[in-house]
């Protein structure tokens, strides 16, 4: 079986030689070409052709944001950001990277090893079957003409891994104040999540913020599930629903799962539901969302031609879980859609 072929960009010489070494043990990877800086990582792209680059967002001569906005036109690359703690991998994600690793810190060097061989190899091998530029995102206007009021007893709720930062952001800045609650787990490292919703909150007319057991889910507001060791889940409260974050093991090897929340939204709100896959590697979620639809919710999928992977959807539309599959830009009207026959 063939390699995939990888370039790393790394400025520091004692991390990029952990890289090297951590990946090249991997039987699937091969490092192909090492970079300090953006110019010489242009240079390895035409010479070597990897498949993948492992990209340090904070780099000499050039930032790492900067280069991916002149890269990907030229050279469409799946690229796995390799940050610190800090909201410039959302701007890496909109500058087209496909997904990030949140570099350990204070990490001992088998630590550091251990992070390389299993997280980052994972996130490569996903990427290398990434799709990037492949499709232009659109410039939506809201129609302002949605007028659902202010309904408790509706919900939404949202499941992405691989790619879903962007498409959740695609969907949500299309809801407007009088959507019913949101709630979505986007499988994303502890500490991000609330970057995450922050920077969603900044961007989009409705309330985000990262959830905390006990929060209503009310109308105009999206929740998003803390990252980490703890589930989401939504229960009946007041004739509307109540988020409950409670650790446990990971489910589909996740945790948070979009199978638990959709399972959860299934028992809880039944036909008063709208669930909603996107792009993601694996199966998180097919089943929850069947679950949903069972339960006689209304389900929606991503289609294959916008997802970078194109996974969780396709599991969930091959067990007939998803009643609608769109396009990305048309899954916010698609949900408005089904909400006002409800």
């Amino acid at each position: 079986m063939r390699k995939i072929r990888v370039l790393i960009v790394e400025d520091s010489l004692l991390f990029r030689e952990l890289l090297v070494k951590s990946l090249n043990a991997d039987p699937g990877i091969e490092v192909v070409a090492t970079a300090r800086d953006p110019f010489e990582a242009r240079d390895a792209i035409i010479e070597y052709k990897p498949d993948v680059m492992t990209l340090d967002v904070e780099l000499p001569r050039m930032g790492g944001i900067e280069f991916l906005q002149k890269l990907m036109p030229q050279y469409p690359l799946p690229v796995v950001v390799i940050s610190s703690l800090s909201e410039k991998v959302f701007d890496a994600m909109n500058a087209g990277a496909v997904d990030f690793v949140a570099k350990p810190a204070n990490a001992t060097r088998e630590q550091l090893q251990a992070f390389m061989k299993n997280e980052l190899a994972v996130k490569i091998k996903v990427a290398s079957i990434a799709k990037v530029g492949s499709w232009k995102k659109p410039i939506v206007q809201a129609t302002g003409e949605h007028l659902l009021g202010e309904r408790k007893d509706l919900i939404v709720a949202i499941g992405a891994s691989t790619g879903g930062t962007e498409a959740i952001f695609n969907v949500i800045k299309e809801f407007d104040y009088d959507i019913p609650g949101v709630v979505v787990v986007q499988h994303m490292p502890p500490k991000f999540t609330a970057m995450y919703a922050d920077r969603l909150n900044e961007k989009c007319r409705v309330q985000v913020k990262e959830a905390k057991n006990g929060d209503l889910v009310l109308p105009g507001q999206v929740l998003v599930a803390p990252g980490g060791d703890a589930h989401m889940r939504v229960v009946k409260k007041d004739g509307g629903y109540q988020v409950v974050i409670k650790q446990g093991e990971k489910v589909n090897g996740h945790c948070p799962s979009v199978d638990v929340l959709f399972d959860s939204v299934a028992a809880a709100a039944g036909k008063k539901a709208v669930g909603i896959i996107l792009t993601g590697m694996g199966g998180d979620g097919a089943k929850g969302l069947k679950a949903m639809r069972d339960a006689g919710a209304r389900t929606i999928g991503q289609d294959e031609s916008t997802c970078i992977v194109y996974g969780m959807p396709k599991v969930a539309y091959d067990i007939e879980a998803v009643e609608f599959q769109e396009k990305l830009p048309d899954i916010a009207k698609r949900t408005y859609k089904v909400l006002g026959k409800m």
